[in-house]
């Protein structure tokens, strides 16, 4: 049982990693849309690469989004106008032309049957005005073909000129009078028909939408069916519009088909193997290229998270509408990654995770050309992203290789610019907006995550911040070494390639540790005393030693990133106390070795490497009285091939050419400090 778990402790990055793996296959293929995937790729305007494809079964050709939005545009342009007949009215009108006649046609001199014939008159006009209704002038109403009035629970087709106006009252009552000869009596009709005549006839907008939804749902989305067996493109034929079309019916219908209960665990099988291999390969190329990086669960997590992160928003968009893909800012990751890693793994990355959603998107061979294009483009644009500048240059280029390459591609599909989706552009320009996010995005991550980037860099390169201010007033020989280091190391990174900013800033903190003890260092000793006269020479490398341990718990109080206490632990190595040792074997006392040399571990990367050559030579330049070319020339290289000849860069990525270039600068830079002129030859 206790090997067991000794076994489980031993390993636990290792098991950490593989369930890290074994979640994020998971979870990406949960994340997919639930359907089979179309065993052929097409383009239109392109020659079918396959051999003759027949339909395997029967299949309706589904219409286009075009010709289902043209259907509903002349359904819309050709619909039924309905009007509502309010029978009331006519009644009230009747019931009100009753009381108010007696009255009005009280003053004139007729007779009983006069009366009679004039009240008649007056009720037929009242028919004839409410024969189809009046509508108010300022009634608003779609103009249609075709229009109907609903009389009595029936339809009836009507003319809207026929509605009668109330404006156009005083006019057909006249006619009408003139008509039966009692012109006489308009006044008092006209007066009469004012107060009794009301609209009854409206437009019914809920009756005439309800007609339209009804005639919308009954648009068919297919038209036609394909019958097994038939013939549907032979090999090396054109795919045009209407076999585009076809393919694309056969396309959904397989998918839509093929993800039933049967296929189920085979197609969920393909997608987790699949799936699998992509992120095995990632993980495979980390461990083998980047091993530093494969040590560091939180930084393995980090890749996987992000990965993880851009497979579920672009699948969200995805299913809420495929023509928003575009907007996904995929390019964010590489960005993102090159901050805290380096090119090549951010590109691998990348490429990575747009493999895996090339099983999710429509037109995949577009969107995975187009994607890796940005892709390379952004890791290859991007540097320096602190400065806000080269993120707009860099963000302006991703958005330029959208919209060429989306211009580029419908230009071979569709032989002309016509049918182009403007709309799509604005896409890649929001793309490239939300692509800005990525400076607070790192930050976030950095709090999340533990990493540092360039932009904290600069932040920790300050010597304004509260540890090297303490180090300038408690150490100043220390802080003026530190910052001669940092100028040395940062010139040999830019000269071989390495992160520059990151060496120059483990440069200014790899010796803060002697603020414990700023007297025991001979750049702050100001007077001849020397501390370590009274002490053995054991004691005093135990001092020199600890400062390397006393930087690191000084650091770790105050928060400083692992990435900058790692030049902290290495910048000497496992090499010894050199004076202290000779002073310890010149006595002939019996001792311990171990206790003259530095706990390490030795550098493990270019930058830490680069630190140790030029700490160790800055170092020792002190020791130079009246200095010549030849002199500096001798002591880098004695000092840098002592350190090699240690196994000192043993883990180090730092190629002997690199070395090389290392040491001309520190020997051109200290021949600037020591203002050596050029020794012309007699």
């Amino acid at each position: 049982m206790s090997n067991s778990l000794d076994g489980l402790y031993r390993n636990q990055s290792h098991i950490y990693k593989y369930i890290l793996y074994v979640f994020s296959v998971v979870s990406i293929v949960f994340f997919f849309p639930k359907g089979g995937k179309f065993k052929y790729e097409f383009q239109k305007g392109k020659p079918w690469q396959y051999e003759n494809l027949y339909a395997p079964f029967d299949f309706s050709i589904q219409k286009s989004e075009e010709e289902l939005a043209e259907e509903r545009d002349a359904l819309e342009a050709d619909k039924s106008a309905y009007f509502s007949y309010d029978r009331e009215v006519v009644d009230d009108a009747r019931a009100s032309y009753a009381v108010q006649f007696p009255v009005l046609f009280s003053q004139y001199n007729i007779s009983e049957a006069e009366s009679e014939v004039l009240r008649q008159t007056g009720l037929e006009f009242i028919d004839s005005i409410y024969q189809n209704g009046i509508i108010t002038r300022t009634e608003e109403y779609d103009v249609s073909n075709r229009n109907f009035l609903v009389r009595q629970n029936e339809a009836i087709p009507v003319v809207p000129e026929e509605f009668h106006k109330l404006n156009q009252t005083d006019e057909r009552l006249s006619e009408f009078l003139s008509r039966r000869n009692l012109s006489a009596f308009f006044t008092a009709y006209q007066e009469l028909f004012f107060n009794v005549l009301k609209p009854n006839v409206s437009y019914d907008e809920e009756l005439t939408q309800t007609e339209l939804q009804e005639a919308l749902s009954e648009i068919t989305t297919t038209r036609g069916t394909v019958d097994e067996g038939k013939l549907i493109i032979a090999k090396g034929e054109v795919v045009e519009n209407e076999n585009y079309k076809i393919l694309n019916s056969l396309k959904a219908e397989y998918q839509s088909e093929l993800w039933t209960e049967s296929n189920y665990y085979f197609i969920l099988a393909g997608y987790l193997a699949l799936v699998g291999i992509a992120l095995l390969m990632l993980l495979l190329f980390i461990k083998r290229y980047r091993p530093e990086v494969y040590r560091n669960n939180v930084k393995v997590t980090f890749i996987f998270f992000n990965i993880i992160l851009m497979v579920f928003v672009t699948t969200l968009i995805v299913k809420f509408d495929e023509a928003y893909v575009f907007i996904v800012p995929l390019c964010i990751l590489p960005l993102v990654l090159k901050t805290f890693f380096d090119a090549r793994l951010s590109l691998f990355v990348h490429i990575t995770m747009v493999l895996i959603l090339g099983f999710v998107v429509p037109n995949s061979f577009e969107f995975i050309f187009l994607q890796m294009s940005a892709g390379i483009v952004a890791v290859l644009s991007v540097s320096e992203l602190y400065k806000r500048a080269n993120l707009f240059i860099s963000v302006g280029q991703i958005t330029l290789i959208y919209i060429v390459g989306y211009f580029a591609f419908h230009s071979i599909q569709e032989g002309s610019i016509n049918g182009i989706e403007w709309f799509t552009f604005g896409f890649f320009l929001l793309n490239g907006m939300i692509t800005l996010f990525a400076q607070p995005l790192i930050y976030i991550y950095e709090k999340m995550f533990g990493l540092v980037s360039d932009v904290s860099l600069l932040e920790l390169s300050d010597t304004n911040s509260k540890l090297l201010k303490a180090l300038a007033d408690k150490a100043p020989g220390t802080f003026h070494h530190s910052m001669q280091v940092a100028n040395l190391a940062e010139a040999a990174a830019n000269e071989i390639g390495a992160n520059a900013m990151l060496v120059r800033v483990g440069a200014l903190y790899h010796d803060i540790g002697k603020m414990n003890n700023p007297t025991y260092f001979t750049e702050n000793q100001t007077t001849n005393i020397n501390p370590h006269h009274d002490l053995s020479p054991r004691e005093s490398a135990r001092i020199i030693i600890q400062h390397v341990l006393d930087g690191i718990e000084l650091a770790q109080r105050n928060n400083i990133p692992d990435r900058i206490i790692d030049f902290i632990r290495s910048h000497h190595g496992t090499t010894y106390v050199r004076y202290f040792l000779k002073k310890k074997e010149e006595s002939g006392e019996p001792f311990d070795i171990e206790e003259f040399q530095y706990p390490g571990p030795i550098p493990f990367s270019k930058e830490t490497a680069i630190l140790m050559m030029a700490d160790s030579v800055e170092a020792a330049s002190k020791s130079l009285s009246n200095p010549t070319f030849a002199m500096i020339d001798n002591f880098v290289e004695k000092i840098v091939a002592s350190q090699m000849e240690s196994g000192q860069f043993a883990n180090a990525d730092i190629t002997f050419k690199e070395i090389e270039t290392v040491k001309k600068v520190l020997k051109q830079k200290l021949t600037n400090v020591y203002h050596l002129r050029v020794e012309y030859p007699e």
